[in-house]
């Protein structure tokens, strides 16, 4: 299993079967991806929540690629509306088998809303996602501030990677989480929606240092890293 960091909170996992799912398609003025939206090939989009830099090209993509979208009801509304034929509706709690693993929708503390011209429209709950894939868990944590009730991932998962936000502002910033690190109890954490824009300035390697050795990873933009 390949998982690519593209930026943001953009993140790609290609199976070994080259099932190709991507987290949160904000490509199309994001000045740190290495994507181009025309080019991105995917069989499987998953959007944490309705802020235009996470749902981004998700229709467009959607659409050139037949893929399914896998959010919460109000964002798939928005995308059959628009013209996507493939989606599949999940909400907090609940979890699926998709041929290729389970995904489980899970709490995020933030808000969604997608902004539309001089309108925003609610776009439901905002959430992350649990992966149970190829032997390995994978926990995407979108963006969400702090919470206690994050130690039930540690009951319920035996997590291998998380990425979590570390940006502050909108999101945690280094010291939350860290302690989101400690009370997930992942094997590998990645930080994520840092310095896209000056508000989420962080220094990621200042994050990593808050961690155990061996902990924390920086990737950088189109690092690859190879899950066995």
């Amino acid at each position: 299993m390949e998982i690519t960091y593209h930026g943001h909170s953009v993140i790609s996992v290609i199976t070994n079967d080259g099932t190709r799912i991507l987290f949160d398609p904000f490509i199309t003025g994001n000045s740190l991806t290495d994507l181009k939206a025309r080019d991105v090939k995917a069989d499987y989009l998953l959007i944490t929540h309705g802020h235009n830099d996470h749902i981004g090209d998700m229709i467009s993509i959607a659409k050139k690629n037949d893929a399914t979208i896998i959010a919460i009801p109000e964002i798939v509304h928005l995308a059959t509306k628009n013209g996507v034929e493939k989606t599949h509706a999940m909400n907090i709690g609940g979890s699926f088998e998709f041929p290729f693993g389970r995904v489980k929708m899970v709490f995020a503390q933030h808000s969604s809303g997608y902004e539309l011209g001089k309108e925003m429209l609610y776009m439901g709950e905002p959430a992350g996602f649990v992966l149970e894939i190829e032997g390995k868990t994978i926990y995407h944590a979108g963006d969400t501030a702090y919470f206690s009730d994050m130690a039930l991932l540690s009951e319920d998962f035996e997590i291998d990677m998380a990425f979590l936000p570390i940006g502050d502002n909108f999101t945690m910033g280094l010291k939350d989480a860290a302690k989101a690190s400690r009370t997930i109890q992942a094997k590998k954490v990645v930080p994520i929606h840092y310095n896209t824009f000056p508000v989420i300035k962080q220094n990621p390697n200042e994050f990593v240092a808050l961690l155990p050795e061996g902990v924390g990873q920086v990737m950088t933009v189109g690092e690859t890293l190879i899950v066995d």
